[in-house]
């Protein structure tokens, strides 16, 4: 069986003040039957992780360079992120492919860089309404999940998040029928490319305006094995209240 996984992506927010947070959250779930997971802006990594060592929570990345050292001003490793406390990273979100211009290779080749360092990759896929309304969905996500997963993928360094690029941050979110469809989809490749043993042990997370009222319906769904969360998991008792969606499960 698959573990299932409430990650938490708090993108550009957050100042050590919200750290609090995450003390109210270790507090809500000490013994949870899920993983959980919170990546905060890279200068709050750190302390981050003290504050939720010895917690059932754990910490990661939202980005990386493909690099595992070099002259690259500004930009953050692997193996920093690791050595700051992360156990996994965010890759190829939708944000870092528009405003970055990051393409799959790119993705592909950060996330070999993670692999490399021990560390998870948590690879985001999803198209954007205008190519939803021409029905190319499945294409893109296709597309996506041969150029920015590496061959050396297995259940336990890999994750795959679907996040709709329309329905992030926007309040809509697609029908239950189309979320399946394209998590299934997704589970469909990975045990064509990798065999049934490693395409059946990945998790698949839904990512795009999950919140507490909608997440139990979401996690109803097959092959929807967590989420990724974005602006509900800035405060515990929101966030909170999507884990317990998905431990009822």
């Amino acid at each position: 069986m698959r573990r299932k996984l409430a990650a938490g992506n708090w993108k550009m927010n957050g100042t050590g003040a919200a750290l609090s947070e995450l003390d109210l959250l270790a507090a809500k779930h000490p013994s949870p039957s899920l993983d959980i997971l919170i990546c905060p802006p890279a200068p709050l990594l750190h302390r981050a992780a003290s504050a939720v060592e010895n917690t059932s929570v754990s910490v990661g990345g939202q980005d990386c360079h493909a690099d595992a050292s070099g002259a690259h001003t500004g930009d953050i490793s692997a193996e920093m992120l690791k050595d700051a406390g992360a156990s996994a990273v965010i890759l190829g979100h939708s944000e870092r492919r528009v405003d970055h211009g990051e393409r799959n290779e790119d993705v592909r080749a950060k996330a070999r860089t993670v692999m490399d360092a021990g560390l998870q990759a948590i690879i985001c896929v999803g198209e954007s309404l205008e190519q939803r309304d021409v029905a190319n969905t499945l294409d893109i996500i296709g597309g996506q999940l041969s150029g920015s997963i590496p061959d050396q993928s297995t259940g336990e360094n890999l994750v795959v998040a679907y996040e709709p690029i329309w329905a992030i941050g926007t309040g809509k979110v697609p029908t239950l029928e189309e979320i399946g469809e394209v998590h299934d989809f997704i589970r469909a490749r990975l045990e064509r490319r990798f065999g049934e043993g490693v395409g059946r042990s990945v998790r698949l997370l839904y990512g795009g305006s999950v919140k507490p009222g909608n997440a139990t319906e979401i996690f109803g769904v097959s092959n929807v094995d967590g989420a990724l969360v974005g602006g509900a998991s800035l405060k515990a008792e929101d966030f909170s209240g999507i884990i317990q969606a998905l431990e009822s499960i």
